[in-house]
């Protein structure tokens, strides 16, 4: 069983590639592609914690039948585009605002929100966060999980650990270090 992270996906959101320069002409052509590079890399018996705003402006039954066609057995970490009902899905496994976990010797603090301090910061926790789509400076042991940042898909520890988000790059370049909302 392999572990992801993963955030900011903004299933059926519109604005989200504008706001966030997608490169998807539509929206449905966007929830496609996420949904088949999700499922390329996630398999049914692995874990995904969603860092939070699954989806936008779909009704509760549609964001239902999408996260059921989404593998792996998946937590939400809510956002703050996550409404009740999105958060009520019976496809999640939990729902939380923060969590704690240890995986492979590494303590990780989970958020959708980055962290200016966070516990066991200064004993070498890792925050994984999401709400800043890639604009946001991060600390030393911080990284933004979010799907803008990761090609569109969710990402294992040990990938976070040793390479060097493919976006990040270019939204330095650009100086983007704005919060989104």
């Amino acid at each position: 069983m392999t572990v992801w992270f993963t955030a900011d996906t903004h299933f059926g959101h519109a604005g989200a590639r504008t706001l966030y320069r997608r490169p998807f002409p539509t929206t449905a052509e966007m929830d496609a592609a996420m949904a088949a590079r999700w499922n390329e890399v996630v398999g049914p018996g692995d874990t995904v914690w969603h860092l939070g705003d699954f989806a936008l402006r779909m009704t509760p039954e549609a964001a239902g039948a999408l996260l059921d066609g989404l593998h792996g057995r998946k937590h939400l970490v809510t956002g703050n585009n996550d409404p009740p009902a999105i958060a009520a899905l019976p496809g999640w496994a939990s729902v939380q605002a923060y969590a704690e976990l240890e995986l492979d010797d590494v303590r990780l603090v989970l958020c959708h929100y980055a962290f200016r301090t966070w516990n066991g910061m200064a004993k070498g926790a890792l925050n994984l966060h999401g709400h800043s789509h890639g604009r946001l400076r991060p600390l030393p042991r911080q990284v933004d999980v979010g799907v803008d940042v990761w090609d569109f898909r969710p990402v294992t520890l040990a990938t976070l650990r040793t390479a060097v988000a493919p976006r990040r790059a270019a939204r330095m370049v650009r100086g983007g270090t704005d919060h989104p909302d």
